[in-house]
């Protein structure tokens, strides 16, 4: 992708959540909050920044489709277009429930996908003013500096520090994490938002992520980027990740060796 491109897109993010999703912060109204599914919630931030967004990416490569959270939650077939030659993928607002609360734990994360691979993605914490980026075989970077995450294959397995979202998970996959979790350093539920789970396991605070349910939206961008940045990222039976699969469980780890060891909280 051109560089041009790649600044283009970072600005649209930046001024898409400045302008129309950042105002709402720590000012929704009970009105302006709705329950999209049991225990998910969708505001109206939510919905602006993605039409915002979604015309801003139209305008920038016309022609190709952008498949965003919001709207595939209205029109679950929208999310086919992401098995053609080229869609975006949009979360508008990833970590609502935190943005309700009041929480800074929230991003807002878009990828480009080609024949169903993240190729690019974006991801912006406008708390703390960091913006990730990542372009396939060109690696990945925070504010423009280059991101490289340091191996944790010589680290015992007492310090290995992981989060692992239990909210999903099914009960015999709960179970082995619980019988297995103490062969392991401190496990965290996470921050309740992949986009800042993700820049965390790629900048080393973390050295393993373990997601069961992996929509799209919620895991190219940061899938994408712990790759560039070195880490190893698979479905839980070995083979790589695509967005365009419904296969469950992801296990991101630090390098290979890591998520071999870190697979071991499922044995």
């Amino acid at each position: 992708m051109k560089p041009d491109v790649l600044e283009e897109v970072g600005a649209a993010v930046r001024e898409v959540s400045a302008s129309t999703i950042e105002p709402w912060f720590t000012a929704l109204s009970s009105e302006e909050v709705h329950e999209k599914a049991p225990g998910e919630v969708v505001t109206v931030a939510d919905r602006e920044g993605e039409r915002l967004l979604t015309r801003r990416l139209e305008d920038l490569l016309p022609g190709v489709p952008v498949v965003g959270e919001e709207a595939c939650s209205l029109d679950g077939s929208l999310v086919r277009a992401l098995e053609g030659d080229r869609a975006w993928l949009v979360d508008p607002l990833d970590g609502t429930s935190n943005f309700v609360a009041g929480s800074a734990d929230w991003a807002v994360m878009v990828a480009l996908v080609e024949h169903g691979a993240p190729v690019a993605s974006w991801i912006w914490q406008p708390s703390a003013a960091r913006m990730y980026v990542a372009e396939q075989g060109s690696g990945a970077t925070c504010n423009g500096s280059l991101l490289r995450r340091r191996s944790a294959e010589h680290v015992l397995p007492r310090r290995l520090r992981g989060t692992v979202l239990t909210r999903y998970l099914d009960p015999p996959t709960a179970a082995a994490v619980d019988r297995n979790r103490e062969a392991f350093g401190p496990l965290s539920g996470g921050h309740g938002c992949a986009g800042i789970d993700y820049p965390l396991l790629a900048e080393g605070g973390i050295d393993f992520l373990l997601f069961w349910r992996t929509l799209p939206w919620d895991h190219a961008p940061g899938a994408l980027l712990v790759q560039e940045a070195g880490a190893t990222v698979r479905r839980l039976d070995g083979s790589p990740y695509l967005p365009t699969q419904t296969t469950l469980g992801l296990l991101s780890a630090a390098d290979a060796a890591t998520w071999d060891r870190a697979s071991g909280l499922l044995a």
